[in-house]
């Protein structure tokens, strides 16, 4: 039976009225098993086994009917059968023909829904039928194990509370959640009794969970209330500790429990949360109250190898230099602790807090380490740390973000403070809490950040995240608004940065002092193409540089089936001579100076130009046609008008853009001279066609659009010449080793979603075909998305070529013709094939590499070493071209 006939035949099964003597056997016969065993399934005697009805199936299930309501209760007394660990099922399942139970004993999971959605989960069942359900592994298992039974605890209260929805209780809810994480992970580990708070609110709730919010209440204001101020408050919750810390200082109220919710808080209780890690909890747990993430529950989170690349350049590198200058002497030792504590760590987009909670610990780590030393040296040491959550500001858009950060904070300092006491004996108290970080709800675009965190002389304050990339076409209409009060003293065409521009300028700001820093992580557009000259001039004239940065790369998170995305890491500071690391994916190299474009080289921006830098024929967009598409022409469309009108086979042109050259998309166009516009209208389709041009144009709200109305055969904006032409896609995958630049034969029309060169020489075509080429695009062009953004004004009219001789240019042209050989040697095949990595023709890539050293030596006499020493080249001599042009011009 396969899959789909398995789901059918349970919603048959649940159709008809619940059988109490036959359920069981009609659904171990739909997942396949054989008869025979149903038939001794039937036969078998239970009366040695929990009660009656029970049926055992070894290694695969227990089953027994309930009475009314306790599907639940009955697989909890099924766990605790004396043969469970004997016959090892897969599955135990109850129902009373209303509500269906189940638990996989092998994966740790329940299906607790009304009988009658049993189809909904048929594919739980699948192990019964010899078909294991495959669950790619986290990180961290036990993780996304809680996590995924802390999204349906979410979900059964607000199905229990549906008046709670869109009432502003967001918050009510979202603090409620936390306290139950921390009531959970507080009884799994010396905060609380062991089991106290899952034990105490199942046992003294009642079983449709109706009272439950009540017990709740009680438990909340006692861990609020010190111990000798509890008054009359009753003796199950005077058994808690006074937690304090403000967890459980605001009153809100307490969301009602179903029967279902209750069974689901037990069911989070049971799990281990000792061992949680709050820097990947944090974000995890995020996708309870955000469903949108849950398909990969507790994959949406910053890892921690990618957050040590902001932070140990940042500060922490220069910390342990520090420990292994002063390892053998104590004052230096002290002195050491005192800059760690002094030392403050602001996140103005700190999510669940994962930067701050990773900085604590490594401060932490430190120093501990301090303190074995000093151990070591003189046979004394602090009893506890003065490491202080207080040094660790956040601010955070979202409510239970916000929250969660508090809880993970507190988290991270218990767990810390448990390796503290393995490693010195001592610790201080769990509880009451002391004050959290300061993290506080809020957008970070419209608050001052010397409110949240204040600077002072001694202090070290350290900016560091992953703030909201989102390019222009991705922001809301709020984010628009925050970027015009981010930008609203500044002259530039911010429209066209990115959205995490705002946190770039706001942490240029505040780190105009010298006792401050930043980095962030942000998507490496905003050292890319135009943003550069928009961004970058606004950092530098307040007096900061570049004090380390990452080049690009995949800043990925551990989802199944996550991309990543293409980030930089650019460290901020005030200008200052102590060294700068430039890394990339190899190593980190002390450099002179990080440009924006980060390379070692001065701070140069690439700005737009008119005309080319180089002596190159002029390059500019492809013609236009503005015609609601009825002047465009599929192959089908090409077939038709000519097998009616043959005579109209001199008004049809080849059509190219972008994916039309990439692609082999085969497209035409109708391309009608005033000369041969009668011609044209005399056929009924062609004339038709004109008719939609000027139907199109007659309603634009453009007044140039409308005016074009009284010349409907034609092109909108004209750039085409009947001869042949170099096509240069506007937009290309990153993936290319080249730029796909092509010829296209006279007679062919390039469109505007392309650019177009008619002035054709070989050894132009060359350079454009070029590493070099494609490098200096990949820098200075910018992206659209990931893909490459080709731009005549600020690509072509900026690349720098040095002065070529006649015999340079001859060989260059034999170059290219090379590579057009190679292409024609596969014929068929598409640019986007031949110029795919993973199916590139040995021959094309060879001609490539010849083509490369022949024009690289022109360059420099050899073969430059990697893309890295060709970006930092171009940039040399496109610096000295443009000095060299405005001595000239001063003159």
């Amino acid at each position: 039976m396969n899959i789909a006939e398995i789901e059918s035949s349970l919603r048959d099964l649940v159709e008809v009225p619940f059988d109490p003597d036959n359920f069981i056997y009609r659904f171990l016969e739909i997942y396949g098993a054989p008869k025979a065993t149903i038939t001794k399934l039937r036969q078998a005697s239970t009366g040695d086994l929990i009660s009656d009805n029970l049926v055992v199936w070894k290694k695969k299930l227990f089953f027994r009917t309930a009475p009314q309501g306790k599907a639940a209760v009955t697989v909890d007394e099924m766990a605790l059968a004396p043969r469970i660990k004997k016959d090892a099922p897969h599955f135990l399942i109850s129902t009373d023909g209303v509500e269906f139970y189940a638990l996989d004993l092998k994966a740790d999971q329940t299906r607790d829904l009304a009988l009658a959605e049993l189809n909904d989960v048929f594919d739980f069942f699948l192990p019964l039928a010899g078909i294991e359900r495959y669950e790619g592994v986290a990180e961290n298992p036990a993780d996304i194990k809680a996590t995924a039974r802390l999204a349906k605890l979410y979900d059964a209260i607000l199905e229990a509370n549906p008046d709670w929805l869109g009432h502003n209780r967001t918050h009510e809810l979202n603090l409620f959640m936390t306290r139950m994480l921390f009531c959970f992970f507080a009884e799994d580990t010396s905060i609380f009794d062991h089991g106290l708070f899952t034990r105490t609110v199942m046992s003294l709730s009642r079983d449709d969970g109706s009272d439950t919010s009540s017990v709740l209440l009680s438990l909340f204001t006692a861990m609020n209330t010190p111990e000798g101020e509890r008054g009359n408050q009753p003796d199950y919750a005077c058994r808690f500790p006074f937690v304090n810390g403000g967890l459980f200082r605001d009153q809100t109220h307490i969301p009602a429990f179903s029967k279902r919710a209750l069974r689901l808080l037990k069911e989070c209780g049971v799990l281990s949360w000792r061992d949680i890690n709050p820097d990947i909890f944090g974000s995890m747990i995020q996708a309870v109250v955000e469903p949108g993430l849950r398909g990969d529950m507790g994959m949406h989170y910053t890892s921690v190898p990618n957050i040590m690349k902001v932070l140990q350049p940042l500060f922490l590198l220069s910390l342990e230099e520090e420990f292994d200058a002063a390892r053998d002497s104590a004052p230096k030792l002290q002195k050491l602790l005192q800059r760690i504590y002094s030392i403050r760590v602001f996140d103005p987009a700190c999510g669940s807090g994962n930067f701050l909670i990773i900085a604590y610990r490594e401060l932490r780590k430190l120093e501990s380490r301090i303190f074995a030393r000093q151990k070591a040296i003189s046979g004394q040491w602090p009893l506890f740390s003065s490491v202080q959550l207080t040094q660790f500001c956040g601010i955070e858009l979202t409510d239970f973000a916000a929250e969660t950060a508090k809880l993970s904070l507190w988290i991270a300092e218990y767990q810390m403070n448990e390796v503290f006491k393995v490693e010195f004996g001592s610790a201080p108290p769990s509880l009451p809490l002391r004050d959290n970080g300061n993290v506080v709800r809020g957008n970070a675009c419209r608050i001052d950040w010397l409110e949240i965190c204040p600077k002072n002389d001694s202090s070290e304050i350290y900016v560091v995240g992953n703030p909201p990339y989102l390019g222009r076409a991705q922001q809301t209409p709020s984010q628009k608004e925050d970027m015009a009060i981010t930008f609203a003293n500044i002259k530039t065409k911010y429209k066209n940065l990115d959205y995490v521009a705002c946190w770039t300028i706001k942490g240029a700001d505040y780190c105009r002092d010298a006792n401050a820093q930043c980095a962030f992580v942000t998507t490496n557009s905003i050292c890319q193409g135009e943003q550069v000259a928009l961004l970058w001039p606004h950092i530098f004239e307040r007096g900061l540089e570049i004090g380390f940065a990452y080049q690009s790369f995949k800043w990925r998170n551990n989802a199944t089936n996550n991309a990543g995305v293409t980030c930089v890491i650019v460290g901020i500071r005030t200008r200052q001579k102590t060294r700068k690391v430039l890394y990339s994916s190899e190593h980190g190299q002390v450099v002179g100076n990080i440009c924006p474009y980060l390379i070692e080289f001065e701070d140069i921006i690439v700005k737009k130009r008119s005309s080319p830098l180089s002596a190159f024929p002029k390059m500019d967009f492809g013609s236009m046609a503005n015609d609601g598409g009825n002047l465009l022409l599929s192959r089908d469309d090409r077939n038709e008008l000519l097998q009616q009108h043959p005579e109209a086979a001199s008004l049809i042109r080849p059509f190219f853009g972008s994916q039309e050259f990439i692609k082999g998309i085969e497209r035409w166009c109708l391309w009608i001279s005033d000369g041969n516009r009668a011609h044209a209208a005399s056929m009924k389709l062609v004339s038709n066609r004109i008719a939609g041009v000027l139907a199109h144009r007659e309603k634009s709200n453009r007044e140039e659009t409308r005016a074009l109305a009284s010349v409907p055969h034609c092109f909108g904006e004209n750039r085409t010449q009947n001869i042949d032409a170099i096509i240069v896609p506007s937009v290309s995958s990153e993936q290319r080793p080249y730029l796909p630049v092509g010829l296209i034969s006279a007679g062919g029309v390039i469109n505007n979603l392309a650019f177009s060169i008619y002035n054709v020489s070989d050894y132009l075509l060359a350079i454009l075909s070029s590493r070099l080429h494609l490098v200096w695009t990949s820098a200075v062009g910018g992206q659209l998305e990931t893909r490459l953004r080709y731009s005549n004004t600020l690509v072509y009219n900026t690349f720098p070529v040095p002065s070529l001789s006649s015999e340079q240019k001859i060989v260059l042209g034999e170059r290219a013709m090379d590579i057009l050989d190679a292409r024609e040697s596969h014929p068929g095949k598409t640019i986007a094939w031949l110029y795919d990595p993973s199916t590139m023709p040995a021959n094309l890539l060879q001609s490539h590499k010849n083509l490369d050293e022949a024009l690289e030596t022109i360059y420099i006499g050899r073969s430059f070493k990697n893309d890295t020493e060709r970006l930092e080249h171009l940039f040399k001599l496109y610096s000295t071209m443009i000095k060299k042009e405005l001595s000239t011009r001063a003159k």
